[in-house]
């Protein structure tokens, strides 16, 4: 029996093409010469106090009884937002918004957060719904920010807001790995921090 093709030479498919396509992550990415693995990833952290988000914590405790979070719009004003911006505030690193990436036809779109330092890039892509198929989609985006990035190792993340999943790639291996473990907001919200800045100040792991 032979081999289905997922991707059709000719076609067109943007980043959230891949969120729609009713395939397993592992077969779509080994079109694209990338193999899938899940386990436990040992992710950088910083050393650093990170004593804003303390109060982004006691914020969000005192809010989301009152927050209705059903659209993906209102879970990156009140969930993502304001980490993100606290981030940058810590290690001063660049924010790109709808950031437009092209490579080709099949690696195409926009990036919904790039934090970009020195030392590392890191990919969040806000998800409403389906946090399976966004990871799908954040691992063709970390395979296009490989093919114009120096970087050997990127990390990425896919969030709901409330719940959130890193990967990370290896372009020597051509592997990505995505994390069996998930943060949960807020009570995670130091350590995905100490993540998210340990990441971009490319700390050792």
């Amino acid at each position: 029996m032979s081999k289905i093709k997922i991707l059709q030479e000719g076609q067109s498919y943007t980043f959230r093409s891949y969120f729609e396509l009713p395939y397993e992550a592992d077969e779509i990415l080994a079109e694209l010469s990338y193999s899938l693995v899940k386990s436990r990833l040992s992710l950088p952290k910083t050393r650093k106090t990170l004593e804003g988000l303390s109060e982004i914590q006691n914020k969000l405790e005192d809010i989301l009884p009152f927050v209705n979070l059903s659209n993906e719009t209102a879970r990156r004003e009140i969930l993502v937002s304001p980490i993100l911006l606290e981030i940058v505030h810590c290690c001063h690193c660049q924010l790109r918004i709808e950031y437009p990436l092209k490579v080709n036809d099949w690696l195409k779109g926009s990036l919904d957060y790039l934090l970009r330092s020195t030392n590392d890039l890191l990919v969040i892509e806000a998800k409403n719904d389906d946090l399976t198929r966004g990871f799908t989609q954040l691992a063709v985006e970390l395979i296009a920010l490989a093919e114009v990035a120096e970087n050997n190792i990127l990390y990425g993340a896919v969030t709901m807001g409330d719940v959130w999943r890193f990967g990370k790639l290896n372009q020597t291996e051509k592997q990505i790995t995505q994390d069996i473990n998930l943060f949960k907001m807020p009570d995670d919200l130091k350590d995905l921090g100490e993540v998210l800045v340990g990441i971009l100040e490319g700390v050792e792991n």
